[in-house]
């Protein structure tokens, strides 16, 4: 049973994994106009809240969202069901000031159909492009609807849009909270700056469309992390093979010289296999030497007669 459940767990990790790249958009691997970015470290489930006030109600809503995976069950909340297969949602807690009444419901603001299919329809555009003084990127969500808490309104196609905007000195998770995570993983390293994920605004377009607006500040949107990130990946890739490459030299002159010592009782330079040929080395390399620039003097000389 154990490794029936092991295997069901590695096939829907799998399909998950290919279902992000089939559906354009994977929160690790982004690459927009020749700039890659990496929104990993900012998965999980994490919440933001609006109220807002009028003369006779009070309306509480918050978001819940995960950039990098489906919801599942943190889209099931008291107030409402949004659908497990979404990324962002609202929940609704509406009330009049006079305490007589009130109302509740969820609804999807992006991510897949119910049963996984459709798409999300992502667009990225680079901030640069939008404001020559900002850095990071957009990233635009589609699949969701609302339609508000009354039966009779016609619904809407809803979306997200966020500025992941570039902030050296933020992670992007500062004031927020893992909730799928048991330890609930957070970073207040310096909360008197407030959370690091904002809500800027849930309004009517003029396409007729509701549309969530957020900003991310993190450092993960930066240009200069990116780079350096990607230019550690490369060193530490050549520095490994240097270390194995060493290592197994190492190997073979130590094993090849206990071979040497306990086979035929060498000593000096017989201990090392192929001594001869080690000791041949350098007069090898000269010899080489002085035939390239014997080739190099050769090729440069004029042929020919000589002016009298």
């Amino acid at each position: 049973m154990r490794l029936q459940t092991t295997g069901a767990s590695l096939l829907i990790s799998t399909f998950l994994s290919g279902l992000a790249a089939a559906t354009g958009f994977d929160c690790a691997h982004l690459n927009v106009d020749g700039y890659k970015y990496d929104f990993s470290s900012l998965g999980g489930v994490h919440e933001l809240y609006h109220v807002n006030e009028t003369e006779t109600w009070k309306t509480n809503t918050t978001y819940v969202m995960n950039i990098c995976n489906i919801l599942k069950k943190a889209a099931n909340r008291p107030e409402g069901k949004c659908g497990t297969s979404k990324n962002i949602c609202g929940f609704v807690d509406e009330k009049p000031k006079d305490g007589n009444g009130g109302t509740q419901f969820g609804f999807p603001i992006a991510g897949l159909d119910p049963a996984g299919a459709g798409s999300k329809d992502p667009k990225f555009t680079r901030l640069n492009t939008i404001d020559e003084n900002m850095q990071g990127v957009r990233v635009e969500l589609g699949g969701g609807e609302y339609k508000g808490d009354h039966n009779d309104a016609k619904v809407k196609d809803t979306s997200a849009q966020i500025d992941f905007q570039c902030d050296p000195d933020r992670s992007g998770l500062e004031g927020l909270s893992t909730r799928d995570d048991p330890m609930e993983r957070r970073d207040e390293s310096d909360s008197t700056r407030g959370r690091s994920l904002e809500f800027k605004s849930f309004d009517l377009t003029e396409d007729d469309k509701y549309v969530l607006k957020l900003e991310w500040k993190t450092r993960f949107a930066c240009d200069e992390y990116q780079r350096g990130k990607n230019g550690s990946s490369h060193w530490g890739f050549f520095t490994w093979m240097i270390l194995i490459l060493f290592l197994a030299i190492a190997t073979y002159l130590i094993f090849g010289s206990w071979l040497n010592y306990n086979r035929y009782g060498a000593r000096g330079w017989d201990l090392l296999p192929h001594g001869d040929t080690l000791r041949d080395v350098p007069y090898i390399f000269q010899d080489w030497v002085k035939r390239v620039l014997n080739t190099l003097q050769g090729s440069g000389s004029r042929g020919g007669y000589s002016a009298v």
